[in-house]
């Protein structure tokens, strides 16, 4: 059996090589691009309903866990009137006492085990006619209750 190494055939192949290599690299980069090029993606339907008051929402989420395996509970908290949370009544006035600014939230003193079991709280919605957008994650359970309160109390 003899083996063909002459220029007439190893040309074909670089390019067909290279021509895949170019298409697989424009496929990979294309989700990237969307993402960039679409700025406004489609509101969550909640957020449709208009502005002002008697719109404020959230959709607040806790994750248990890494990001990778976490268990994650979310429901969508809603203030005129007050629903969709375990403990809505109580997470609204929290939320009108702070304008909606979740980073405001005063610390409460609470005896919390050294345990590291990582919890993450999001919320995302709009308060007031503006954006909010919180992310922060906690060593446990109970320092995420004595830090943010109500409003990712959702076990309870």
């Amino acid at each position: 059996m003899t083996h063909d190494t002459s220029a007439s055939t190893t040309r074909p192949r670089r390019v067909t090589t290279t021509v895949a290599a170019l298409l697989l690299a424009c496929a990979a980069s294309a989700p990237a691009a969307r993402a960039v090029t679409d700025p406004d993606p489609a509101p969550a339907p909640a957020a449709q309903a208009g502005t002002g008051e008697g719109n404020d929402w959230l959709y607040v989420t806790v994750t248990r866990g890494d990001a990778r395996a976490g268990d994650t509970r979310g429901t969508l908290l809603r203030c005129d009137p007050p629903q969709g949370h375990p403990h809505a009544a109580q997470a609204c006035d929290q939320l009108r006492s702070l304008s909606g600014d979740l980073t405001a939230i005063p610390r409460r003193d609470a005896l919390c085990a050294m345990i590291y079991a990582p919890v993450t709280a999001r919320a995302e919605g709009q308060w007031q006619g503006r954006t909010v957008t919180y992310t922060q994650t906690f060593a446990n359970a109970c320092v995420m209750r004595a830090r943010t309160g109500e409003i990712f109390a959702l076990d309870e």
